[in-house]
C-alpha cells in the first residue's frame, strides 16, 4: 500500500457513496483488501504505508496499537456494509496484507475475516489470501488461519542468498521461506505464493537462478518476481545517494526477466501478468485479478485504497488517526475522485494490457491503434490475438511494457 495519497475531493464524514456507483453492480465481483500496517523492522527498499512500534511511540497511543487493531478494521467493515446498503453480492476474494499481517494473531486475523464474511458472506469458491513473513508463522498458526478461512498464502521470500537479503535488509534467514511453503501444505493450504525480487545491488545472474531454483523447489503454484524500485525516502535510496551500494541497472533488469521467464516456464509455471507466473488458472491470484480487471473492492486499514464502481477513494496513512476517525463513526476516507469515463478506459489500457488475455483494440483511440500497429511490426504485440481484435504482448513487448502502454494510452 504506497505511502503518498494523491489529491481529491474530501470524503463524506459518513463514506457515502453517489447513487451511480453500484449501478451494474451485480456484474462486477466485489474484493476486499485488509491492510495491517504492522512491521516489526522496515526493509531498506520498502515505500508502503507501514510502522514499526518505535515509529508509532507516542504517535497515537493506544488508538494506534496492534493489539486492539482487529477491532478497528472490524468497525470499517461494519461501515463498510452500511456505505454499501442492500448490496447483494457476497464477497469474491479477501486478501489481508500490509505490512506483516502476520504480527497480530492468528486469531484477529481469521476475526477480520469473520467480519466480512458476516456483514457480506462470502461466495462459495472465494479466495481468502494473507500475506506473510517467513519468520512470523509456524505451523501452529499456519494451521489456526486454514482452519479459520483462510485458503492462499504469500510469502515473502525476496531472495535465496544472504547477501542479497542484506542489502535488502530483509531479516528471516534463507530456507525459511521453502519450509514455510511445505508447513502451508502440511496445514491444508491449497494455493502457497513467493514473492521474488531481481536486480538488487550485488545480485549476480546465478544468484538470481539459484533463488528461482529455490523457489520452484519449495513446491508453490505461483511465483510474483519484481524488479527492485528505488523509492525516494528510503534507506536503499539514501545508501546510493552516499555510494555505499550501486544504482540498480534497466539492462540488468531485463536480463533478469528474462531468466525469470525461462525458468519458470521450463518448470511448468505460465505467465498471466506481466510479473506473476502459476502453475494452473486455479492457482492465480484472483484478488489481483480484480484490481487489473477495474473490479470492485473495498479497502479497509491506514492508507488503502478502495474502487467501487468508477468512485475511488483513499483512507487517512496514520493508525492512529484512522482509528480515532471510527471510534468518531466517522469514516477515515482522506480523499475520493469519481472517475470519468476517459479516465477509466486508460487505467483499462495500463492494466488489461500487463495481462496474457490483453486489452480489447476496440479501448483504443485513433492514435493507440496506429500505435499498436507500430507495436505489431516491431513485435511487441502477438500477431495472433491481434488479428482476433486483442492487444497482448510478446515476451518482449513484456520487457517494454511501460513504454508499449505510454504509447496506446493515447
Amino acid at each position: 500500500m504506497p505511502s503518498v495519497l494523491p489529491d481529491g475531493e474530501p470524503m463524506p464524514e459518513d463514506g457515502a457513496l453517489p447513487a451511480s456507483a453500484l449501478i451494474g453492480a451485480g456484474e462486477r465481483p466485489l474484493g476486499f483488501y485488509l491492510h495491517v500496517p504492522y512491521c516489526a523492522t522496515r526493509c531498506g527498499y520498502c515505500d508502503f504505508n507501514t510502522y514499526t512500534a518505535t515509529e508509532l511511540r507516542g504517535s497515537g497511543g493506544v488508538l494506534a496499537s496492534r493489539d486492539n487493531y482487529a477491532d478497528t478494521l472490524i468497525d470499517e467493515v461494519r461501515l463498510a456494509r452500511k456505505v454499501l446498503g442492500d448490496d447483494p453480492r457476497p464477497v469474491r476474494t479477501v486478501f489481508v496484507g500490509g505490512g506483516t499481517p502476520t504480527l497480530l494473531a492468528a486469531d484477529d486475523l481469521v476475526r477480520m475475516l469473520a467480519a466480512v464474511r458476516d456483514e457480506f458472506g462470502l461466495a462459495d469458491d472465494a479466495e481468502i489470501t494473507t500475506e506473510a513473513n517467513p519468520e512470523s508463522v509456524d505451523p501452529a498458526y499456519l494451521s489456526a488461519l486454514r482452519e479459520g478461512g483462510f485458503n492462499r498464502i504469500s510469502f515473502g521470500m525476496q531472495s535465496a542468498k544472504q547477501h542479497v537479503l542484506k542489502v535488502l535488509d530483509r531479516t528471516h534467514t534463507p530456507g525459511r521461506p521453502e519450509a514455510c511453503v511445505a508447513e502451508a501444505r502440511a496445514a491444508g493450504f491449497e494455493h502457497v505464493n513467493l514473492d521474488l525480487i531481481y536486480g538488487t545491488p550485488g545480485e549476480t545472474d546465478d544468484d538470481w537462478r539459484a533463488s528461482l531454483d529455490a523457489a520452484i523447489g519449495a513446491g508453490p503454484d505461483h511465483v510474483s518476481a519484481y524488479a527492485l524500485i528505488v523509492e525516494e525516502g528510503t534507506q536503499l535510496a539514501r545508501r546510493i545517494r552516499r555510494g555505499e551500494v550501486p544504482m540498480t541497472d534497466d539492462d540488468v533488469h531485463a536480463d533478469r526477466y528474462l531468466i525469470a521467464d525461462e525458468v519458470l516456464g521450463g518448470a511448468g509455471f505460465d505467465w498471466y501478468e506481466v510479473s506473476n507466473w502459476a502453475t494452473s488458472e486455479a492457482g492465480r491470484c484472483l484478488h489481483n485479478e480484480l484490481y487489473w480487471r477495474g473490479a470492485d473492492w473495498w479497502g479497509a486499514g491506514p492508507g488503502a485504497h478502495s474502487h467501487v464502481g468508477g468512485v475511488r477513494w483513499w483512507n487517512v496513512k496514520h493508525p492512529g488517526a484512522y482509528a480515532a476517525a471510527l471510534a468518531g463513526g466517522k469514516s477515515p476516507g482522506a480523499g475520493r475522485e469519481v472517475l470519468a469515463d476517459e479516465d477509466r478506459r486508460v487505467e483499462r489500457v495500463l492494466l488489461e494490457l500487463r495481462l496474457r488475455e490483453g486489452c480489447p483494440l476496440t479501448l483504443l483511440k485513433e492514435a493507440g491503434l496506429a500505435a499498436a500497429a507500430r507495436a505489431l511490426a516491431e513485435g511487441l504485440l502477438e500477431a495472433g490475438p491481434y488479428a482476433e481484435g486483442r492487444a497482448v504482448l510478446t515476451l518482449r513487448g513484456r520487457l517494454l511494457a511501460d513504454a508499449v502502454v505510454r504509447d496506446l494510452v493515447d
